[in-house]
């Protein structure tokens, strides 16, 4: 009777050994999975960099510097030459009794002589050239236009593509000064400039340079 005593109390004890066996393990289980929630939670360190920002912060900041530009200044200061120039013409048109649609383009020459060109008799021609070789408010005028007008336009496109599609302009970041204090036109302008004749040409393909400008009236320019 002793024995059989023995064999069920040491059987009972086995079978209570494998019952909780398997509770153990998922207790075990929880309590590392409890960790590693744990662990994902826990503040990042900042110089893990796993959990460093995606967002390029140089470019936010070169963007926002773009933006604060008074493009809408910019473009009045060239437009009030640009108005001055064509009227201009205009009058010459009709000093010449020239019909007013008259298509005539006005650029330098590597001599920095001011030089007309289109459908005109060849004397009208040269007499419209020479009164505006000696007229320093249009020579003054056309030398700004033919610096700031490029300028400007490579700045207003480089602009409007970042609000469209999200593209930075190396280059405009480039031209543009940490201090608005330091981005006028003129100032901006000398950038460009610069830039362009140290630079390879690439960059500049698109945009007109100096020595190339023309100011075109009543033609597709």
């Amino acid at each position: 009777m002793s024995l059989l005593t023995s064999l069920i109390q040491a059987s009972t004890r086995f079978q209570q050994t494998l019952e909780q066996r398997p509770a153990a393990n998922g207790a075990e289980e929880q309590k590392a999975k409890g960790a590693a929630s744990a662990e994902s939670v826990q503040p990042t360190n900042p110089g893990d960099d796993r959990f460093t920002p995606s967002g390029n912060s140089l470019s936010d900041a070169n963007q926002l510097k773009s933006q604060k530009l008074p493009l809408a200044d910019y473009k009045q200061t060239v437009g009030q030459d640009l108005a001055f120039i064509r009227e201009t013409l205009r009058h010459k048109l009709a000093e010449y009794n020239l019909n007013p649609a008259t298509a005539i383009s006005v650029n330098k020459n590597d001599s920095g002589k001011i030089e007309v060109g289109g459908k005109l008799a060849e004397e009208t021609r040269s007499r419209i050239e020479k009164d505006l070789n000696v007229n320093k408010n249009f020579m003054d005028a056309f030398s700004r236009l033919s610096v700031n007008e490029p300028t400007l336009h490579f700045m207003d496109n480089a602009l409007k593509l970042n609000q469209a599609y999200g593209v930075n302009n190396s280059l405009l970041d480039t031209l543009v000064s940490e201090n608005q204090q330091f981005n006028g036109l003129q100032d901006l302008v000398h950038r460009y400039d610069t830039l362009r004749r140290s630079a390879s040409p690439s960059p500049f393909e698109a945009t007109a340079n100096q020595g190339a400008y023309a100011f075109n009236l009543n033609t597709q320019a």
